[in-house]
């Protein structure tokens, strides 16, 4: 009997103690979902929390690393004052020189214009006794003092001023001396023909009249092509080509002669510009027509007619 009722108060606090287990399990598990929970909801505003720190620490460094920055740059300027003031000195200095050598160069080449305008005034001066009454125009009595008067104005400009001024006295100066001292003009303007530029192209030229006029007809005629071929602007084709045809004329060679001067004034005539307008004859064509009527009015019977001019019709 003993021995049961010990049994029944043994499996009895068995049960007991398992539903006491069971509860605390139970309530163990309750505290642990219940703090779950609260961990979950803590964590989320956590994560929020630890992105705008995140964001907060990245514009601090950000902050930090400009301002070390700005310091670093503010010792290194520091440091080097004086360097720099040195170096905005130089600038400064190589501005101003700029500037001046500018405004010089400005100021030196409205000299030299204003001298070679003064010569060449001269140079182009009227064959007068006297000039005209109210007249500021220089005049000169003959060619020969005219020349050696304009000589002394170029000579002043090639020796003050540099090219191109002093390579434009150079030609003046030798074509001047045609007058005054014809073999040594003759002998510049050669050599200035070598060159090449317009100023070139004008001592050849003014070289070939010099020949046409001492009778070297070759050698005039010669020069006179090489000028053609060139088609420069500053003698045209045309220009070259009417002294050609004269000096072959010279030679005997009319029909040469002819035939260039039909050509020079046939082209000009027939010359259109972009809207089929007729472009008005050269002096070279014109003087090219005189021409050809005393060497060959046959031909120049056949030239067409010069064209009209701009607004005239009938």
């Amino acid at each position: 009997m003993l021995t049961a009722l010990a049994l029944r108060f043994q499996l009895a606090r068995l049960t007991t103690f398992r539903a006491v287990a069971k509860f605390a399990v139970s309530a163990i598990i309750h505290q642990f979902e219940r703090s779950s929970l609260y961990v979950l909801a803590r964590g989320t505003s956590l994560a929020k929390y630890k992105k705008k720190r995140a964001r907060e620490l990245k514009h601090d460094r950000f902050r930090d690393t400009t301002m070390l920055l700005a310091d670093r740059l503010a010792d290194r300027i520091a440091g080097r004052r004086q360097q720099i003031l040195y170096g905005l000195i130089v600038v400064v200095i190589i501005a101003i020189g700029i500037y001046m050598f500018v405004r010089w160069r400005h100021e030196h080449a409205e000299e030299a214009q204003a001298a070679i305008g003064r010569a060449i005034a001269i140079n182009s001066a009227d064959i007068m006794p006297a000039p005209p009454p109210g007249s500021k125009d220089p005049v000169f009595s003959n060619p020969q003092d005219r020349s050696e008067r304009a000589i002394q104005e170029f000579q002043k400009v090639a020796a003050k001023y540099g090219d191109p001024y002093r390579t434009e006295a150079q030609y003046f100066i030798a074509a001047n001396k045609l007058t005054t001292d014809r073999l040594n003009g003759e002998k510049e303007l050669q050599t200035l023909s070598q060159g090449s530029g317009e100023i070139a192209t004008l001592s050849k030229f003014a070289l070939a009249q010099a020949k046409e006029s001492d009778g070297a007809l070759d050698e005039a005629a010669r020069l006179y092509t090489e000028i053609v071929k060139a088609n420069s602007t500053i003698v045209t084709p045309e220009s070259a080509n009417l002294r050609l045809a004269i000096v072959y004329n010279k030679q005997g060679k009319k029909k040469e002669a002819a035939d260039i001067l039909f050509n020079i004034v046939d082209s000009a005539r027939k010359a259109r510009d972009k809207d089929q307008k007729p472009i008005p004859e050269s002096a070279a064509s014109r003087a090219a027509a005189q021409e050809l009527l005393k060497i060959d009015p046959t031909r120049h019977a056949q030239l067409p007619p010069p064209p009209q001019p701009t607004g005239l019709s009938f």
